[in-house]
């Protein structure tokens, strides 16, 4: 009866089923980076179509030295400059100056030297009768002194000009800035130079937007 049993019970059970495997765990995927306030300010580079140039403020020389941008903007090709500000996309300003100024240079060496010398002498003659005593002194001092200095005055003139701009979007906020100074070049104007470099460091965030991925 014990070995029927154990038949039977085995052909009722059948053959035990495999143990199903684990299935593989969903990994999350990552997050998707964040972009940074550049290269967000950059991507709307990209979204300026025409640009309002604003009065600067920095002087009377900073009306100028604002034309000189205006005249660069409008070589890059980049945008379109309007004297309209409501067509605007955007608004670019600023501060700016040029000046002229004398700069003083002086400067002094001197060499000194001195000398001095001094002898002494006492002489003693007692008499032989009277008991007088008699002293001669004599003292000599010498001395000498030489000197030489030298000194140099000059007054150069100066030519120095420098600019700080922004572009701002129609929401008010800052997309691009930059600060640009010089003291003039051989053939070109401090101004003109300025205006010169603002012109060139556009061109190239420009460019640098445009490679961004997207």
């Amino acid at each position: 009866m014990t070995t029927l049993t154990l038949v039977l019970g085995a052909l009722l059970c059948g053959p035990s089923d495999p143990v199903p495997a684990s299935a593989p765990v969903a990994q999350p995927a990552p997050p998707a980076s964040s972009p940074t306030v550049e290269t967000d300010s950059l991507r709307q580079l990209l979204t300026v179509r025409r640009v309002f140039v604003d009065r600067f403020s920095g002087g009377e020389t900073s009306a100028q030295l604002r034309d000189m941008i205006i005249n660069g903007l409008q070589s890059s090709k980049l945008f379109a400059i309007t004297e309209n500000q409501e067509k605007a996309d955007a608004i670019l300003r600023g501060s700016g100056e040029d000046l002229v100024f004398n700069e003083t240079h002086s400067s002094s060496d001197s060499l000194n030297a001195h000398s001095n010398m001094g002898t002494s002498q006492t002489v003693e003659d007692t008499a032989l009768r009277g008991g007088t005593r008699t002293e001669d002194r004599a003292t000599r001092n010498m001395g000498a002194g030489a000197g030489d200095s030298e000194s140099s005055h000059s007054v150069e003139r100066r030519h120095e000009a420098n600019a700080a701009v922004r572009l701002v979007n129609k929401d008010g906020d800052v997309i691009w800035s930059t600060t640009q100074e010089s003291m003039g070049g051989k053939f070109r104007g401090a101004s003109s130079d300025v205006a010169d470099k603002i012109t060139k460091r556009l061109m190239e965030d420009y460019e640098r937007a445009k490679k961004l991925p997207h």
